[in-house]
């Protein structure tokens, strides 16, 4: 697969471990923010690294 996103993928696993939370602890707009925030930063991260193994 050439062309994966990793972004995507982060915000989505981030949106149901948030949902899962919030739930758990009865404050689901919090977390599901929170959730979105972290699987963004993962996401992109891995974006990133992906990119500079291609590069090299």
């Amino acid at each position: 697969m050439k062309n994966e996103k990793y972004l995507g993928f982060g915000i989505a696993i981030g949106l149901a471990l948030g949902s899962i939370i919030g739930m758990i602890v009865d404050n689901i707009a919090l977390w599901i923010s929170v959730g979105i925030a972290i699987g963004a930063g993962i996401g992109g991260r891995l974006d990133r690294m992906k990119k500079s193994d291609e590069d090299k």
